[in-house]
């Protein structure tokens, strides 16, 4: 059976732990990480997070977005994405997405630019890149930032080219479920320096000695008296050297964990090939999905059982379940608190009902997908275990068929 944590990560660790965290003994583990993964990916520089809510966090800092700009997102994907843009203090605005591909429609992007528009997220969504092309057209023609987030998309491509090297920055996320992790993590990857340094000085609590290609800081500056640290705003999101130690390790064989995933994809979409209530995410010609999850939609007018009756269904015959899409953010209850940044949102609308209101009708696609979206696994490294969670999730069709 294959492992997802193998000899280079205890190797590595156990680097780290040999320094017993000394200053004068560090392994500059960190910074190794930062230069395979880049290298990896084919960019010039990479900025190492804590997690990938942080990487996206600095990428708007970087970006210079603030008090009442607006930053154009997705509504189906985890609340970081948006919870980043309230961290800035600045406005998250809801595009709709294609109906097929689930990722952001470029078209509702267009119509959700107005003159305070600062940046765009664009989310891979469950492995799938979203339309890069035009998307990177409208940012041109709008002078916007585009930050990546790939949270869910590793080795993925959009027309021959690698995800992760088609906007302005590319968060991604080491959090446990992703292709690759470190417990916790993330990197932004850019290949603007300007932005990179911004990254880095934001990541690591404003100190100016730091920049794009280092981020460490020597005790020769740390014991001058008349050292000024702190020359810009902060905060302390650096990537320990623990984490960095993992993941340095799983991206040396992240190619293996990507595969494994698109293989297992591979074997659910066979047996679904001819369902005509599951429709599976759409990937369009010179696209590649690294399948974080599988996702489809179960067409809920032409089947005369809900989504909770097949899901159980699935279980009672020994599947591992599947998963839900998340509420659609602008749905959470967060949108009913009392913090300061919330209101400046709700209050533009007039009320939080207003707000609702305005994006059900501004997303109709989202409405109508969400609650029929299917996850079904794809992480599974036992290729028997896989066949199996296969043959009882074509068990589980046959049922209802």
């Amino acid at each position: 059976m294959k492992m997802r944590i193998k000899e280079a990560e205890h190797k590595y660790v156990s680097e780290v732990l040999a320094s017993e965290f000394r200053t004068s003994k560090l392994t500059g583990m960190t910074t190794r990480f930062e230069q395979a993964f880049v290298k990896k990916f084919g960019t010039k520089f990479g900025v190492s997070h804590i997690n990938g809510t942080a990487t996206m966090h600095s990428a708007l800092a970087a970006a210079g977005v603030g008090p009442g700009d607006e930053v154009i997102v997705p509504p189906l994907t985890m609340a970081s994405t948006s919870l980043v843009v309230l961290h800035q203090n600045a406005i998250p605005v809801f595009a709709d997405i294609d109906p097929d591909t689930f990722t952001l429609d470029p078209e509702s992007i267009r119509k959700s630019i107005t003159e305070k528009t600062k940046a765009i997220i664009p989310v891979s969504v469950y492995g799938l890149s979203p339309d890069y092309d035009s998307i990177m057209e409208i940012a041109k023609h709008n002078n916007l930032y585009v930050i990546e987030d790939n949270a869910e998309c590793f080795l993925g491509y959009y027309k021959d080219r690698l995800v992760g090297t088609l906007g302005h920055m590319a968060s991604f996320s080491f959090q446990a479920s992703k292709h690759m992790t470190s417990g916790e993590g993330g990197i932004v990857i850019t290949d603007d320096e300007s932005l990179a340094d911004k990254m880095r000085a934001f990541s690591i609590v404003g100190y100016d000695i730091v920049s794009a290609k280092a981020g460490k800081i020597t005790k020769d500056v740390l014991q001058n008296p008349n050292y000024a640290r702190h020359t810009s705003f902060g905060y302390k999101y650096k990537m320990p050297d623990l984490c960095a130690a993992v993941a340095l390790g799983q991206l040396e064989q992240l190619d293996m964990l990507v595969e494994s995933r698109k293989s297992n994809a591979k074997k659910f979409l066979e047996i679904v090939k001819d369902c005509s209530w599951l429709k599976p995410q759409k990937e369009p010609d010179g696209y590649v999905n690294s399948y974080y999850t599988l996702a489809m939609l179960l067409d809920l007018d032409s089947v005369d059982f809900t989504w909770h009756q097949f899901r159980k269904q699935f279980l009672d015959f020994g599947g591992d379940g599947f998963y839900a899409a998340w509420l659609p953010t602008y749905r959470e209850p967060m949108w009913k608190t009392q913090d300061h940044r919330v209101l400046d949102v709700i209050n533009r609308f007039g009320n939080h009902q207003k707000f609702l209101d305005y994006y059900i009708e501004h997303c109709p696609n989202e409405e109508n997908i969400q609650p029929r979206i299917i996850q079904l696994k794809t992480n599974y490294l036992d290729p028997a275990r896989c066949q199996q969670q296969v043959e009882i999730f074509a068990k589980t069709i046959r049922r209802f068929s």
